[in-house]
């Protein structure tokens, strides 16, 4: 295999904007943000070329061009899963699952390129999806069954993906799964909490969240809920009678009115969190302390108290830099603090390349 490159472009291939980071590797533990760019784009793309199109301009905006670039996808359309199977060798199930997939998971599945990766104790549970690693084993009755963590995306948009990149002069290195990046970003950010605790990732997208509850270096629990930003919104303008700006900025505000109908949106957002908090206590018997949130919404300290009073929990944005440095350009350094929340997928697929 050719050696990896020593920087790369992370991109997070959102529903609602297009995020991107540059990363460069000053040493094996050590990485330095070059620079980022933003991009809102449509829900949907016709064709290979009008994402092509955007990616260009993402890159002009990210100030230079990609000799690596790692793509990680947010779409309620992909699998994510936990499996439990006989301790099986991964080629194998990756077998079974292409071949008979609707067996494995209880979906169909023809329609899908499918990977799977064991859940790994103590370490990364998902930073090596061709597989490897050690199994965790969980025995139940007589057979002894094996976590797996199992990710598929539909084949006609991994097309579109690649044909986009090969239009726009991008190599396409890597393409991930956001919640997967996510969790792979919490680890390098954060690496005692996430191998010394219970903690819960709330990642709030356009069209919908993901939960993603990990303990002491595994991943035990991860889950998509049909809210996001999009659902805010509607409610915020009243299905767009009020401009969407406007209303932002009324939220960020804390207008009352505006507080009261986020209160009442966000409230079937939190009793789904809460069930996932619920299911992992019980079947764990140990707590959820705090909850790590990122998103654009949560740049907003009322949607951000909210939460913390609908869980009871302290909801807290984390920062997928916290241990890079920084080599920004000017302006880019004055408005990270705004952005960061919302880079932790595309930070999560570029660590992913430069740590393999």
């Amino acid at each position: 295999m050719a050696k990896r490159a020593d920087s790369v472009v992370g991109i997070d291939l959102g529903k609602h904007v297009l995020k991107a980071v540059a990363l460069r590797r000053k040493n094996d533990a050590r990485f330095v943000l070059t620079n980022f760019a933003s991009r809102p784009v449509p829900e949907e793309f016709v064709s290979p070329e009008d994402l092509a199109r955007e990616l260009k301009e993402l890159l002009r905006d990210l100030g230079g061009s990609a000799k690596a670039c790692a793509f990680a996808v947010s779409d309620p359309g992909t699998i994510l899963r936990i499996i439990e199977q006989p301790d099986t060798p991964v080629h194998l199930l990756r077998t079974a699952l292409r071949l008979n997939g609707l067996a494995v998971l209880n979906q169909e599945c023809k329609e899908f390129v499918l990977d799977v990766a064991p859940v790994v104790n103590g370490g990364s549970t998902i930073d090596k999806p061709a597989g490897g690693g050690s199994n965790v084993a969980v025995q139940s009755g007589v057979a002894t069954q094996t976590k797996y963590l199992v990710g598929g995306m539909l084949r006609s948009q991994i097309k579109q993906i690649v044909a986009a990149a090969a239009k726009s002069r991008l190599s396409a290195d890597l393409l991930q799964l956001a919640p997967v990046c996510s969790f792979n970003a919490f680890e390098f950010a954060y690496p005692e909490v996430f191998a010394s605790e219970p903690f819960l990732l709330l990642d709030m997208g356009h069209l919908q969240s993901t939960v993603l509850i990990g303990s002491r270096g595994e991943l035990v629990l991860v889950r998509s809920i049909d809210y996001g930003g999009k659902a805010l919104m509607q409610a915020l303008t009243a299905e767009d009678a009020l401009d969407a700006d406007a209303a932002w900025l009324m939220i960020q505000q804390g207008d009352e009115g505006m507080t009261e109908i986020c209160r009442n949106s966000l409230a079937r957002l939190g009793m789904e969190v809460r069930n996932s908090i619920g299911f992992f206590e019980g079947q764990r018997e140990e707590g959820i302390n705090r909850i790590f949130v990122s998103g654009g919404l949560a740049r907003a300290e009322t949607v951000l108290q909210t939460l913390s009073d609908e869980l009871g929990l302290a909801c807290e944005i984390w920062d997928p830099l916290e241990t890079c440095e920084l080599a920004l350009p000017a302006a880019k350094r004055q408005s990270l603090p705004n952005e960061f929340v919302s880079l932790n997928v595309a930070c999560g697929a570029a660590f992913e390349y430069l740590k393999q």
